[in-house]
């Protein structure tokens, strides 16, 4: 077995040790009313919100708040690692370019948020305090509010598999593929589902192994060969795709019957035409990934009070409201109707937390080695 060197999420997180914190003197906003907030916000005009997917969508989505406010909202083109990477190197300016910044909640691990980031944001935005600031088993302390809930999980076609005979734990998905080959697909770049169902696997297969812990050592690598083994052992039953995108239009066309997948972003291709209403989703009782993303203000930001009137509006029960109606995701406030997600409250027990970084991309760097290129 070949066990590669640790993976460029921890060489980005020894960059984040050591690039300086921003050094200006940033404006405080603590001793601010929010009608002060909100009469500074509308004085600056616009925000960047830098957010690496759905861009276009967006876009589309954030008109009610310029309609509403007058500020206008720019957002670029950008990449999750760009997007991150560009936040850290403009950390030392005086002025960067990212009004906010959406992240992954298991990105926060890498820096710490008073650092770079505005707030605590709970002290700060009204209702704060009703607000989520940890995910994926990172608490922020405040300064990354969470925005968008998401959910992995496994799509199906009930066209050729029934939901009652779909597998729901280890030893039903080994008989399932077995009696189904070449029916069930997975990507391991391009999107995160498939990673998910590969850390799926490590604890079912491995229960023994901390899922918690991020440390990355040759002897946890090491221990993870029995799931290698298991895939090997079942390489003529699956099939690995191109991206999360792919294994969705597969599956929509029969080619597949059951696909790793986000809830959101079937919910998206399907709001768009892209994947037809019948593909449904669930979440196995073997457990699979769940999380979201946070947006914070870097404390360079141009635009920091209109970041703020933006943050208010985009964590509101009614803009949440709508991000589900409009992309089937889990809502992000208290009181927001999550009517429109793709699975029942109840199966959402089934949702686990992502392995702790740096281990958890090294997962799938050591899949790659130790399946993909020997298959």
């Amino acid at each position: 077995m070949r066990i590669r060197s640790l993976s460029l999420t921890a060489a980005t997180a020894a960059l984040c040790l050591s690039l300086p914190s921003v050094a200006n003197a940033q404006q405080d906003f603590s001793d601010m009313s929010w009608d002060e907030i909100v009469a500074q916000a509308q004085e600056e005009g616009e925000v960047v919100w830098y957010v690496w997917y759905f861009q276009p969508a967006y876009r589309e989505f954030v008109e009610p708040f310029t309609e509403a406010t007058g500020i206008e909202v720019i957002i670029p083109e950008g990449t999750h690692d760009g997007n991150f990477e560009k936040m850290l190197a403009e950390s030392g300016r005086d002025a960067g370019d990212i009004d906010v910044i959406a992240l992954g909640g298991s990105r926060h691990a890498l820096f710490d948020q008073s650092e770079y980031y505005h707030g605590p944001l709970s002290e700060i935005l009204p209702g704060g305090d009703q607000l989520t600031y940890e995910l994926e088993g990172v608490d922020t302390n405040g300064y990354g509010v969470a925005f968008w809930g998401n959910q992995t999980g496994l799509a199906y076609n009930p066209r050729l598999v029934d939901f009652e005979d779909l597998p729901q734990t280890l030893p039903e998905l080994e008989a399932w593929m077995e009696e189904n080959p070449q029916w069930f697909g997975f990507n391991y770049e391009n999107g995160g589902s498939g990673p998910s169902f590969v850390q799926s696997m490590v604890r079912n297969i491995m229960p023994e192994i901390d899922t918690t812990d991020g440390e990355v050592s040759e002897e946890r690598l090491a221990s993870l060969a029995p799931v290698w083994d298991w895939f090997l052992d079942r390489s003529d039953q699956f099939v690995i795709t191109a991206s999360n995108a792919d294994s969705l239009t597969r599956v929509n066309d029969g080619e597949f019957a059951v696909v790793a997948a986000w809830e959101d972003h079937l919910a998206s291709l399907q709001a768009q035409g892209e994947v037809g209403d019948h593909i449904a989703f669930y979440i196995p009782e073997w457990g699979h990934n769940g999380g979201g993303n946070l947006n914070g203000i870097p404390l360079n930001a141009q635009h920091p009070a209109a970041a703020l009137v933006f943050l208010d509006w985009l964590t509101s029960a009614e803009t949440q409201t709508a991000l589900n109606q409009r992309f089937g995701v889990a809502p992000m406030h208290p009181e927001a109707d999550d009517s429109a997600a793709l699975v029942p409250n109840e199966m959402r027990a089934y949702s686990r937390v992502w392995t702790a970084q740096p281990f958890g991309d090294e997962i799938r760097n050591q899949f790659i080695e130790n399946v993909a290129l020997e298959m």
